[in-house]
């Protein structure tokens, strides 16, 4: 890992552990033990900070999800996984990070959005359509809009909005929100999965 992957990971940890706003520049450049010449070398305004962290993140969840789903198989564990996956990042993260994002951080916030709907959605397709041909999905559903649906419900309980993070525990949410939608559109075959990897979820 490289000198600025390092600073850039510990940025991210700081963010999704207090937020993005909770710190300045001044004490960010203080918690992550870097000069101020260092820092300015590297970027050249917070702004710039949090969009260099941000694809940071974006490049090594893309990268944990190949070794995810690596481990599935069939279709239905590869969305299960993916879920699991989910759920354990919201679980460690502070929800001030995607409301700080979203509402002080627009464009930065775009280019996650951007990327769920281009990367995210031909993956979350693909899946799908070979539980389909695999029978674990039902062969009634509509590809095209299962995938855009289910990446509009990351959205959605993402929103701080439609679920105040002061209201709702995002992880239950997830789970609320995919349970019973996974479980319609699965065969019976592959509902009896989707239950019990939720099951297990349950019981954590």
């Amino acid at each position: 890992m490289t000198f600025l992957e390092t600073i850039l990971e510990e940025t991210l940890q700081i963010f999704k552990k207090e937020g993005i706003e909770a710190n300045s520049e001044e004490q960010l450049i203080r918690k992550l033990d870097i000069r101020e010449s260092s820092y300015n070398e590297m970027f050249k305004s917070k702004t710039e900070l949090v969009r260099e962290t941000v694809l940071f993140d974006i490049d090594t969840q893309e990268k944990g999800k190949e070794r995810i789903l690596a481990l599935a198989q069939n279709p239905v564990e590869e969305i299960m996984l993916l879920l699991q996956d989910g759920l354990d990042n919201l679980q460690s993260m502070n929800p001030l990070y995607f409301v700080d994002l979203q509402q002080s951080y627009p464009e930065i916030w775009k280019l996650c959005l951007d990327h769920l709907n281009s990367h995210s959605y031909h993956q979350i397709s693909d899946i799908i359509n070979r539980g389909i041909i695999e029978s674990l999905f039902r062969k009634d559903v509509n590809l095209q809009l299962v995938t855009k649906i289910i990446l509009e419900q990351i959205t959605m309980i993402l929103n701080p909005v439609v679920f105040p993070p002061e209201r709702y525990n995002i992880r239950e949410v997830f789970r609320s929100v995919y349970l019973y939608y996974l479980r319609g559109i699965c065969t019976e075959h592959g509902g009896k999965m989707a239950e019990e990897f939720f099951s297990k979820i349950n019981n954590k």
